[in-house]
Protein backbone atom coordinates (compact mmCIF):
# COMPACT_ATOMS: atom_id res chain seq x y z
CA UNK A 1 0.00 0.00 0.00
CA UNK A 2 1.23 3.52 -0.78
CA UNK A 3 0.76 4.86 2.73
CA UNK A 4 2.09 8.29 1.75
CA UNK A 5 -1.18 9.14 0.02
CA UNK A 6 -3.83 6.59 0.94
CA UNK A 7 -4.97 5.55 4.40
CA UNK A 8 -6.64 2.40 5.75
CA UNK A 9 -9.82 4.46 6.21
CA UNK A 10 -9.77 5.40 2.52
CA UNK A 11 -9.27 1.76 1.54
CA UNK A 12 -12.27 0.83 3.71
CA UNK A 13 -14.32 3.68 2.23
CA UNK A 14 -13.56 2.51 -1.29
CA UNK A 15 -14.61 -1.04 -0.44
CA UNK A 16 -17.87 0.25 1.06
CA UNK A 17 -18.78 3.01 -1.41
CA UNK A 18 -16.90 2.24 -4.63
CA UNK A 19 -15.51 5.79 -4.66
CA UNK A 20 -12.94 7.81 -2.72
CA UNK A 21 -11.25 11.16 -3.24
CA UNK A 22 -7.49 11.25 -2.64
CA UNK A 23 -5.89 14.68 -2.49
CA UNK A 24 -2.54 15.60 -3.99
CA UNK A 25 -1.96 12.39 -5.94
CA UNK A 26 0.10 14.29 -8.52
CA UNK A 27 2.71 16.74 -7.30
CA UNK A 28 3.08 20.07 -9.17
CA UNK A 29 5.66 18.66 -11.59
CA UNK A 30 3.38 15.73 -12.41
CA UNK A 31 0.42 18.07 -12.90
CA UNK A 32 2.52 20.03 -15.40
CA UNK A 33 3.48 16.76 -17.11
CA UNK A 34 -0.17 15.69 -17.32
CA UNK A 35 -1.17 19.10 -18.70
CA UNK A 36 1.52 18.85 -21.37
CA UNK A 37 0.35 15.33 -22.23
CA UNK A 38 -3.26 16.43 -22.62
CA UNK A 39 -2.28 19.35 -24.83
CA UNK A 40 -0.05 17.10 -26.95
CA UNK A 41 -2.97 14.72 -27.42
CA UNK A 42 -5.31 17.54 -28.40
CA UNK A 43 -2.83 18.70 -31.04
CA UNK A 44 -2.40 15.17 -32.42
CA UNK A 45 -5.62 13.24 -31.74
CA UNK A 46 -5.64 9.49 -32.21
CA UNK A 47 -8.05 7.51 -34.36
CA UNK A 48 -10.13 6.89 -31.22
CA UNK A 49 -10.65 10.59 -30.47
CA UNK A 50 -14.20 11.85 -30.62
CA UNK A 51 -16.25 14.96 -29.98
CA UNK A 52 -18.89 13.97 -27.43
CA UNK A 53 -20.93 17.18 -27.68
CA UNK A 54 -23.38 18.35 -30.32
CA UNK A 55 -22.68 20.88 -33.04
CA UNK A 56 -24.99 23.35 -31.32
CA UNK A 57 -23.19 23.14 -27.98
CA UNK A 58 -21.77 26.52 -26.89
CA UNK A 59 -18.67 24.68 -25.69
CA UNK A 60 -16.97 21.46 -26.71
CA UNK A 61 -16.41 18.06 -25.08
CA UNK A 62 -13.50 16.05 -26.51
CA UNK A 63 -12.34 12.55 -25.52
CA UNK A 64 -9.40 10.40 -26.53
CA UNK A 65 -8.25 6.95 -25.45
CA UNK A 66 -5.19 4.71 -25.16
CA UNK A 67 -2.49 7.33 -25.68
CA UNK A 68 0.15 5.99 -23.30
CA UNK A 69 1.86 4.16 -26.16
CA UNK A 70 2.60 7.36 -28.10
CA UNK A 71 2.51 10.16 -25.49
CA UNK A 72 5.50 9.55 -23.20
CA UNK A 73 4.20 11.79 -20.42
CA UNK A 74 1.07 9.66 -20.09
CA UNK A 75 3.13 6.47 -19.98
CA UNK A 76 5.37 7.93 -17.27
CA UNK A 77 2.43 9.01 -15.11
CA UNK A 78 0.45 5.81 -15.69
CA UNK A 79 3.38 3.59 -14.78
CA UNK A 80 5.59 5.49 -12.34
CA UNK A 81 3.46 7.99 -10.40
CA UNK A 82 1.75 7.19 -7.09
CA UNK A 83 -1.40 6.14 -8.93
CA UNK A 84 -0.64 2.43 -9.55
CA UNK A 85 0.23 1.89 -5.88
CA UNK A 86 -2.97 3.58 -4.77
CA UNK A 87 -4.95 1.48 -7.26
CA UNK A 88 -3.41 -1.70 -5.85
CA UNK A 89 -4.19 -0.62 -2.29
CA UNK A 90 -7.80 0.28 -3.06
CA UNK A 91 -8.39 -2.94 -4.99
CA UNK A 92 -6.56 -4.91 -2.28
CA UNK A 93 -4.75 -6.61 -5.13
CA UNK A 94 -1.14 -7.82 -5.01
CA UNK A 95 -0.72 -6.82 -8.65
CA UNK A 96 -2.29 -4.32 -11.00
CA UNK A 97 -2.06 -3.92 -14.75
CA UNK A 98 -2.54 -0.71 -16.69
CA UNK A 99 -5.77 -1.07 -18.65
CA UNK A 100 -5.87 2.20 -20.55
CA UNK A 101 -5.85 5.98 -20.28
CA UNK A 102 -8.66 8.34 -21.17
CA UNK A 103 -8.36 12.08 -21.80
CA UNK A 104 -11.51 14.15 -21.23
CA UNK A 105 -11.68 17.88 -21.97
CA UNK A 106 -14.73 20.06 -21.46
CA UNK A 107 -14.15 23.60 -22.66
CA UNK A 108 -15.65 26.45 -20.67
CA UNK A 109 -19.34 26.87 -21.42
CA UNK A 110 -19.90 23.25 -22.50
CA UNK A 111 -23.55 22.31 -21.99
CA UNK A 112 -23.23 18.58 -22.75
CA UNK A 113 -23.75 16.40 -19.74
CA UNK A 114 -21.90 13.10 -19.44
CA UNK A 115 -24.85 10.73 -18.92
CA UNK A 116 -25.04 8.39 -15.95
CA UNK A 117 -23.34 5.08 -16.72
CA UNK A 118 -21.07 2.33 -15.49
CA UNK A 119 -17.76 1.74 -17.25
CA UNK A 120 -17.50 -2.04 -16.91
CA UNK A 121 -20.22 -2.99 -19.46
CA UNK A 122 -18.37 -1.11 -22.21
CA UNK A 123 -15.16 -3.07 -21.61
CA UNK A 124 -13.64 -6.35 -22.77
CA UNK A 125 -12.73 -7.54 -19.28
CA UNK A 126 -14.37 -9.36 -16.39
CA UNK A 127 -13.12 -8.81 -12.87
CA UNK A 128 -12.44 -5.75 -10.80
CA UNK A 129 -10.79 -2.52 -11.86
CA UNK A 130 -10.42 1.08 -10.76
CA UNK A 131 -10.31 4.43 -12.53
CA UNK A 132 -8.40 7.49 -11.31
CA UNK A 133 -10.01 10.74 -12.55
CA UNK A 134 -7.32 13.42 -12.23
CA UNK A 135 -7.91 17.05 -13.30
CA UNK A 136 -5.13 19.46 -14.21
CA UNK A 137 -7.46 22.45 -13.71
CA UNK A 138 -9.40 23.51 -10.61
CA UNK A 139 -12.84 21.89 -10.77
CA UNK A 140 -15.77 23.25 -8.73
CA UNK A 141 -18.11 20.63 -7.31
CA UNK A 142 -20.89 21.91 -9.60
CA UNK A 143 -18.79 20.95 -12.65
CA UNK A 144 -17.16 17.82 -11.27
CA UNK A 145 -17.58 14.09 -11.68
CA UNK A 146 -20.65 12.75 -9.85
CA UNK A 147 -20.81 9.20 -8.51
CA UNK A 148 -23.54 7.12 -6.88
CA UNK A 149 -21.98 5.46 -3.85
CA UNK A 150 -22.67 1.75 -3.39
CA UNK A 151 -23.54 0.96 -7.00
CA UNK A 152 -20.24 -0.89 -7.46
CA UNK A 153 -21.97 -3.87 -5.85
CA UNK A 154 -23.89 -4.29 -9.12
CA UNK A 155 -25.80 -5.32 -11.07
CA UNK A 156 -24.47 -4.47 -14.51
CA UNK A 157 -26.71 -1.87 -16.14
CA UNK A 158 -27.43 -1.20 -19.81
CA UNK A 159 -24.66 0.75 -21.56
CA UNK A 160 -25.85 3.21 -24.20
CA UNK A 161 -24.24 5.71 -26.54
CA UNK A 162 -23.97 9.06 -24.85
CA UNK A 163 -25.50 11.32 -27.50
CA UNK A 164 -28.20 9.08 -28.99
CA UNK A 165 -28.91 6.52 -26.27
CA UNK A 166 -28.46 3.50 -28.55
CA UNK A 167 -27.85 0.01 -27.12
CA UNK A 168 -24.82 -0.84 -29.28
CA UNK A 169 -23.29 -3.25 -26.80
CA UNK A 170 -25.76 -5.53 -25.01
CA UNK A 171 -29.07 -6.30 -26.77
CA UNK A 172 -32.13 -4.34 -25.68
CA UNK A 173 -33.71 -5.91 -22.61
CA UNK A 174 -30.69 -8.03 -21.69
CA UNK A 175 -29.62 -5.77 -18.80
CA UNK A 176 -31.55 -3.62 -16.37
CA UNK A 177 -31.77 0.06 -17.21
CA UNK A 178 -29.97 2.74 -15.24
CA UNK A 179 -32.12 4.45 -12.63
CA UNK A 180 -33.20 8.03 -13.33
CA UNK A 181 -30.88 9.61 -10.79
CA UNK A 182 -31.72 13.18 -11.78
CA UNK A 183 -35.45 12.61 -11.30
CA UNK A 184 -34.96 12.03 -7.56
CA UNK A 185 -31.39 12.80 -6.54
CA UNK A 186 -32.31 12.69 -2.86
CA UNK A 187 -32.98 8.97 -3.22
CA UNK A 188 -29.32 8.32 -4.14
CA UNK A 189 -26.03 8.86 -2.35
CA UNK A 190 -24.47 11.13 -4.98
CA UNK A 191 -20.87 12.18 -4.33
CA UNK A 192 -19.10 15.10 -6.02
CA UNK A 193 -15.88 16.79 -5.00
CA UNK A 194 -14.34 20.20 -5.47
CA UNK A 195 -10.90 19.37 -6.84
CA UNK A 196 -7.56 21.08 -7.18
CA UNK A 197 -5.07 20.11 -9.90
CA UNK A 198 -3.53 16.75 -8.98
CA UNK A 199 -6.38 15.59 -6.74
CA UNK A 200 -7.95 12.32 -7.86
CA UNK A 201 -11.30 10.59 -7.63
CA UNK A 202 -10.84 6.82 -7.62
CA UNK A 203 -13.89 4.71 -8.49
CA UNK A 204 -14.75 1.12 -9.25
CA UNK A 205 -15.50 0.16 -12.86
CA UNK A 206 -19.10 -0.62 -11.81
CA UNK A 207 -19.77 2.60 -9.89
CA UNK A 208 -22.54 4.58 -11.61
CA UNK A 209 -21.22 8.02 -12.50
CA UNK A 210 -21.78 10.99 -14.78
CA UNK A 211 -20.93 14.68 -14.95
CA UNK A 212 -22.70 17.96 -15.60
CA UNK A 213 -21.71 20.35 -18.32
CA UNK A 214 -19.08 22.90 -17.52
CA UNK A 215 -20.76 26.35 -17.46
CA UNK A 216 -17.64 28.08 -16.21
CA UNK A 217 -15.07 30.33 -17.90
CA UNK A 218 -12.14 27.95 -17.47
CA UNK A 219 -11.51 24.49 -18.89
CA UNK A 220 -11.92 21.08 -17.30
CA UNK A 221 -9.04 18.93 -18.53
CA UNK A 222 -8.80 15.46 -17.02
CA UNK A 223 -6.44 12.55 -17.36
CA UNK A 224 -8.12 9.31 -16.32
CA UNK A 225 -5.91 6.27 -15.67
CA UNK A 226 -7.48 2.81 -15.41
CA UNK A 227 -6.12 -0.32 -13.79
CA UNK A 228 -7.03 -3.99 -13.54
CA UNK A 229 -6.85 -6.18 -10.45
CA UNK A 230 -5.01 -9.51 -10.46
CA UNK A 231 -8.30 -11.37 -10.93
CA UNK A 232 -9.27 -9.53 -14.15
CA UNK A 233 -9.65 -11.76 -17.20
CA UNK A 234 -10.14 -11.23 -20.92
CA UNK A 235 -13.79 -11.22 -21.98
CA UNK A 236 -14.06 -10.96 -25.78
CA UNK A 237 -17.35 -9.45 -26.90
CA UNK A 238 -19.24 -9.97 -30.17
CA UNK A 239 -19.35 -6.18 -30.53
CA UNK A 240 -16.84 -3.34 -30.64
CA UNK A 241 -15.95 -2.42 -27.08
CA UNK A 242 -15.07 1.07 -25.89
CA UNK A 243 -12.17 1.39 -26.17
CA UNK A 244 -11.68 -1.31 -28.78
CA UNK A 245 -8.70 -3.62 -28.75
CA UNK A 246 -8.81 -4.86 -32.31
CA UNK A 247 -7.41 -8.36 -32.87
CA UNK A 248 -6.87 -9.10 -29.19
CA UNK A 249 -9.32 -12.02 -29.30
CA UNK A 250 -6.96 -13.70 -31.77
CA UNK A 251 -4.16 -13.57 -29.21
CA UNK A 252 -5.93 -14.10 -25.86
CA UNK A 253 -8.77 -16.60 -25.38
CA UNK A 254 -11.78 -15.86 -23.24
CA UNK A 255 -10.98 -16.17 -19.56
CA UNK A 256 -7.25 -15.66 -20.05
CA UNK A 257 -5.15 -13.52 -17.76
CA UNK A 258 -4.42 -10.22 -19.51
CA UNK A 259 -0.73 -11.04 -19.93
CA UNK A 260 -0.10 -8.87 -22.97
CA UNK A 261 2.07 -5.82 -23.83
CA UNK A 262 -1.10 -3.71 -24.03
CA UNK A 263 -1.65 -4.28 -20.30
CA UNK A 264 1.70 -4.10 -18.52
CA UNK A 265 2.02 -4.90 -14.84
CA UNK A 266 2.64 -1.54 -13.14
CA UNK A 267 2.42 -2.68 -9.52
CA UNK A 268 4.53 -3.94 -7.94
CA UNK A 269 7.26 -2.25 -9.91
Amino acid sequence: MDTAVVSPDQVAQFARDGVVCVRGVFDPAEVARAEAAIEAGLRRPSGLALVASGDDDPGRFVEDFCRWGDVPEIAELARHSRVPGIAAALLRSPEVRLYHDHVLVKEGGTAQRTPWHQDQPYYNVDGRGVSAWIPVDPVPAAGSLELVAGTHAGPWLMPRTFLTGEARWFPEGSLAELPDVDADRAAFDVRAFELEPGDAVFFDFLTVHGAPGFPFPGRRRVLSLRYLSADARHAPRPWRTSPPFEGLADELPAGAELDHPLFPVVWPR
